[in-house]
């Protein structure tokens, strides 16, 4: 790792190892907690409100059945673009929980504890401007475009709605940074491309089997020709876990694939997620030894994490950060 390189904590979804993800409290408490960046995910409702809510459907994350019987589309899911934003106010957000209906993370803050809502992109903008003002920092928003190619499906342009509401709130560099991503590599070209945007992008880069985008090959993006083709209008690419740690060597050193040693040679930043403090590799034995081994073995630019006072804590102690 070069000396004096800054490392980013991102907090993912907020402080979503300790209160339920997406949501204004979670996102206060990642920036008190010391972030670079707060990533959240964003969607339509039915009257084209972008709101902060990871999945199109609103099932594993709020009590939407329980308030609105009925409303399922066949195949048995309850999507956030069929309730209006007076609709979605009235449903009541907890942790993530699994297709069988139990938490996903049975640590975590428990179901039905306290209130939380679906916020809308306009309302965490503000959050984050007015925190930056009032404490003299200056994190930003890493903003996901979740599924646009499904939203255009259905009639509607998610991406063009985002640039719309940044627009409205007069957003910058100075009151509150912004980079958007997506998994859709054709929608993040036409970020740039068609809709002209001026902020940075990234890149997502999943497994094909995962099914995030019809329209986007990871198996060939994810070789050094695929990165070239990226080097055209993004900044950098976000990749999971398993891209970069293949497991281990019977050494006991970290088997590293060439992933982020070829990115940063075509002069692309790269960002792991998600790093849990709950959801260790069985062959890594803390979350500190998983820190050490993306930002100093791996060398890469930053880490997703639920959990960012850990990782503010580890680059702090070990000075792999620049202060200001």
């Amino acid at each position: 790792m070069a000396s004096g390189q800054q490392k980013w904590v991102i907090a993912h979804r907020g402080a979503s190892g300790y209160l339920p993800e997406n949501t204004i409290p979670a996102f206060a408490m990642a920036h008190g907690l010391g972030c670079d960046w707060l990533e959240l995910d964003v969607i339509l409702s039915q009257d084209d409100q972008p709101i902060v809510l990871h999945d199109p459907y609103l099932d594993r994350l709020t009590d939407v059945n329980q308030r609105f019987p009925g409303r399922q589309r066949q195949d048995n899911l309850s999507y956030a673009l069929d309730f209006s934003l007076e609709e979605l106010r009235q449903l009541r957000v907890s942790e993530r929980r699994n297709q069988q209906g139990n938490p996903a993370f049975p640590r975590r803050f428990p179901q039905g504890h306290s209130r939380f809502e679906i916020p809308t992109l306009a309302e965490v903008v503000q959050l984050i401007q007015g925190l930056n003002h009032s404490t003299g920092k200056k994190v930003g928003l890493l903003i996901e475009i979740k599924s646009p190619g499904w939203h255009h499906q259905q009639g509607r342009d998610l991406s063009q709605k985002i640039l719309e509401v940044l627009k409205d709130l007069s957003v910058n560099d100075n009151n509150c940074p912004i980079i958007l991503e997506s998994f859709d590599a054709p929608e993040v070209k036409r970020l740039r491309n068609e809709l002209k945007t001026e902020f940075k992008l990234l890149q997502l880069l999943g497994e094909n089997s995962w099914q995030e985008s019809d329209e986007s090959d990871y198996e060939f993006l994810l070789t050094k020709e695929g990165l070239q083709t990226l080097t055209e209008h993004v900044q950098g690419i976000a990749v999971w876990t398993g891209h970069v740690l293949e497991g281990r060597y019977l050494s006991g050193t970290p088997q590293l694939s060439s992933l982020v040693k070829d990115a940063h040679e075509l002069g692309l930043k790269v960002y792991t997620y998600t790093l849990r403090a709950d959801g260790l590799p069985t062959y890594i034995q803390s979350f500190e030894e998983m820190l050490h081994i993306f930002y100093y073995e791996a060398d890469v630019d930053g880490i997703f994490t639920d959990f960012p006072d850990r990782a503010n804590t580890y680059l702090r102690t070990l000075e792999y950060r620049q202060l200001p």
